[in-house]
């Protein structure tokens, strides 16, 4: 995979050096990447979360209602 470098502020990468001691990451680099796909997973997940229109939220309340899932 090709990598590009990104400049961090060095108490930034000090905390992280101290930080992956405790885990199973191997280098800043490593546990930078991990975090930053995490990050942006959650991120594009949330675009993805489909929301209901007050319309369509009460059709689901009913269709559970009917069928004894809500009193």
């Amino acid at each position: 995979m090709e990598s590009r470098t990104v400049s961090i502020p060095a108490d930034l990468y000090e905390k992280i050096e101290e930080r992956i001691g405790e885990t199973g990451f191997e280098s800043v680099s490593d546990y930078v990447t991990y975090v930053l796909r995490e990050v942006l997973a959650s991120l594009e997940g949330e675009e993805k979360e489909e929301v209901f229109t007050e319309e369509e939220e009460e059709k689901v309340k009913e269709r559970l209602r009917a069928l004894g899932y809500l009193d």
